[in-house]
């Protein structure tokens, strides 16, 4: 079997003939490995999935699924994956047993074979004990977790999870990755996810793709996305008004200097041994060190050096909040 279960060549989608959600993004996600789109909401993502998984027509471009044409082979792509959307689709007039058995039943899976199914499902979701209560008593957690034994009962080669966390709680949002884990570790599945949550993409993610206005802007594991920066950050403040940046440039393992509303981020080698040269330089000078911070780069930092804002900042658009608000009014039962 192919190493490679999902390629993707220069993928696009445009609405209206004039709105491009996606823009020729290509890439190749690895059998039995976890791979995950990293962005604000508006990125493309979810437009990506709904691709992926035969919902939308490409614009142009190509892309596989275990070898099917996602366009010429739509239902053998249907056939080998499963899918959690971002939102909550489960019937809640049903029992939680009773909508894994309906999907099942979407599938064409024999009954018999159903129902041992549904069994083991919702024991590693642990929601036995609530199978027969209606999904509309379930609490956001257990519906996400139902959610997701639906998106398994037909055994799915590639499992897709589109926001899988979105508007759940600390405590839950960690049962989840467990899950995530289980599958990856004990069945080996190759799993595709969306994602704006930057610990989640670290925690969970062997490989990454930062995108960002439709395009993807990098593409590795968290480690090389983080090593690409070249070193740590040190993010520095002076009292006086006056552009300090070719002094810091000066100091000795300094590799880059950017000044940003008034402070300086700074990338450089052995950053312990660095911050404090730089502080002597500019006490030297003249000037009045007022704040000074040291961190290890992050997956915040990286999505700053390619996209120019920080995640968080772009996680501030209207969009994100109206999503975030429907998620979080359906996942408390609103």
């Amino acid at each position: 079997m192919n190493d490679e279960v999902i390629i993707a060549e220069e993928l696009t989608k445009v609405f209206n003939k004039s709105l491009v959600a996606v823009d020729h993004i290509s890439f190749r996600v690895k059998s039995g490995e976890i791979f995950g789109f990293l962005g604000p909401n508006g990125a493309g993502k979810t437009t990506t999935i709904s691709m992926l998984i035969t919902v939308l027509r490409p614009t142009e471009g190509t892309a596989s699924v275990l070898g099917y044409d996602i366009v010429r082979q739509a239902n053998d792509v249907r056939k080998v994956i499963g899918v959690v959307p971002q939102e909550y689709t489960a019937d809640e007039d049903l029992t939680g047993y009773e909508n894994i058995m309906l999907c099942a039943d979407l599938y064409g899976i024999p009954r018999e074979i159903a129902k041992k199914r549904a069994l083991e499902l919702l024991e590693m979701v642990e929601l036995t004990q609530f199978k027969d209560k209606r999904v509309e008593t379930y609490s956001g957690g257990m519906r996400r977790r139902l959610e997701l034994a639906c998106g398994l009962i037909n055994r799915p080669k590639v499992l897709f999870l589109d926001e899988p966390t979105l508007g759940l709680d600390v405590q839950t949002r960690t049962a989840t990755w467990n899950y995530i884990h289980k599958l990856k570790e004990e069945y080996g599945m190759t799993i595709f996810m969306t994602t704006h949550y930057l610990e989640e993409a670290d925690a969970l993610c062997d490989r990454i793709a930062i995108i960002d206005k439709g395009r993807i802007v990098s593409i590795g594991t968290p480690r090389e996305l983080k090593d690409s920066l070249g070193g740590d950050i040190i993010t520095i403040s002076i009292k006086e008004s006056v552009d300090v940046s070719e002094l810091i440039r000066g100091v000795a393992h300094v590799k880059d200097v950017k000044k940003e509303n008034g402070s300086y981020r700074i990338k450089a080698e052995f950053g312990e041994v660095t911050a404090p040269l730089i502080i002597e330089a500019l006490r030297k000078g003249g000037y009045t060190v007022t704040r000074l911070s040291l961190t290890e780069p992050t997956l915040n930092e990286v999505y700053l050096e390619y996209t120019g804002r920080t995640l968080r900042d772009s996680e501030e658009s209207k969009e994100a909040i109206r999503m975030q608000r429907m998620i979080l009014r359906r996942a408390r039962g609103g």
